[in-house]
């Protein structure tokens, strides 16, 4: 609602400019363009209101806030990289592979950082004080206990072999939500924390299955 007052206010400030051109030709046009029409911005309950330029009336208005797929998706993807994170620390000692050792790092490095942005945009939108609204127990391409169980219990190539299976369809399971938040959500920055996970895991997807071959 704020936003759309404050672009009714644009819309009516540059009317009234307009016309003000009209009546009033011996003004210095070039002033007037650098200082632009003034727009009243409403403040919140309790606030006074603003006066803004025209640009940054445009700006503010123009922002569009989180919605509700926006907040579904970076907890979601919290956790679904977090247990990412679980399958990828038992490759240490437990790949019979170099190549799916290093390639488990690289998940590991990339997914690390990702959670900490998630949390961070949580936490400065107000996310981490809602209700989730999603049940991770049933996230596309998360593995179950009892797969995680037979990870544990296995070395060598019968490690590397399970690992990757699991670790592609963890992968599709997120390029997956990435592309319903990319559909659904309303956050520029979600946008781009969802555009980088469909862009990095599938390339991963790729050489995992190289990696099977």
């Amino acid at each position: 609602m704020r936003g759309a007052a404050l672009m009714t206010a644009v819309a009516a400030a540059a009317f009234a400019l307009v016309a003000c051109d009209s009546g009033s030709g011996n003004q210095d046009a070039d002033a007037k363009a650098h200082k632009g029409p003034s727009v009243v911005a409403p403040g919140k309950p309790g606030e006074p209101a603003r006066r803004l330029s025209a640009e940054e009336a445009r700006e503010e208005a123009g922002a569009p806030a989180p919605n509700s797929a926006d907040f579904r998706y970076a907890r979601m993807m919290i956790e679904h990289h977090a247990q990412a994170l679980v399958m990828t620390d038992l490759a240490a000692d437990r790949a019979g592979s170099s190549s799916v050792k290093r390639f488990a790092d690289r998940i590991a490095s990339g997914q690390k950082p990702e959670i900490a942005a998630m949390e961070g945009w949580l936490k400065n939108n107000g996310g981490d004080k809602r209700k989730p609204t999603h049940d991770h127990g049933t996230m596309p391409g998360m593995a179950t206990d009892a797969q995680l169980k037979e990870l544990r219990a296995v070395r060598g190539e019968a490690f590397d072999e399970l690992f990757l299976k699991l670790m592609i369809t963890h992968h599709q399971g997120a390029v997956t939500m990435a592309v319903e938040a990319l559909s659904e959500g309303n956050d520029v920055p979600v946008e781009e924390m969802a555009t980088d996970v469909v862009a990095q895991q599938t390339v991963e997807i790729d050489r995992m299955r190289s990696l099977m071959r």
